[in-house]
């Protein structure tokens, strides 16, 4: 089955810099568009960038272009996102999602926390 798991959430300070990665297994890794999405508190869930298999085409949000990149390594079927200059308005759980046959998947979720 389908499964998608994130890592490397933690706390960060203001203009510091995180990676997630998001290990996926159940499906044909390298011939799938992968996303990811963050949630803050109180606001509806957002996507922050995806990519297109063969890492061909990449797309951020208005609000962490220039300052987060998507990759993705599919040998070790895992797509990354490096996050640099945090703020704190990145604040938020961050999943990462793949549409498989109509059926959109999501991993559990990691948390950034970006606080002096």
């Amino acid at each position: 089955q389908v499964q998608l798991v994130e890592s490397g959430g933690g706390l960060v300070q203001p203009g510091g810099s995180l990676r997630l990665s998001c290990a996926a297994s159940g499906f044909t890794f390298s011939m799938s568009s992968m996303s990811w999405y963050r949630r803050a508190p109180g606001k509806e869930r957002e996507l922050v960038a995806n990519i297109t298999p063969f890492g061909g085409s990449t797309n951020y949000a208005d609000s962490v272009q220039g300052r987060f990149t998507i990759s993705r390594v599919d040998a070790k079927n895992t797509v990354y996102l490096q996050m640099n200059s945090l703020k704190p308005e990145d604040t938020a759980v961050y999943s990462c999602n793949v549409l498989r046959r109509g059926v959109v998947y999501w991993g559990q979720g990691t948390q950034v926390t970006v606080s002096s």
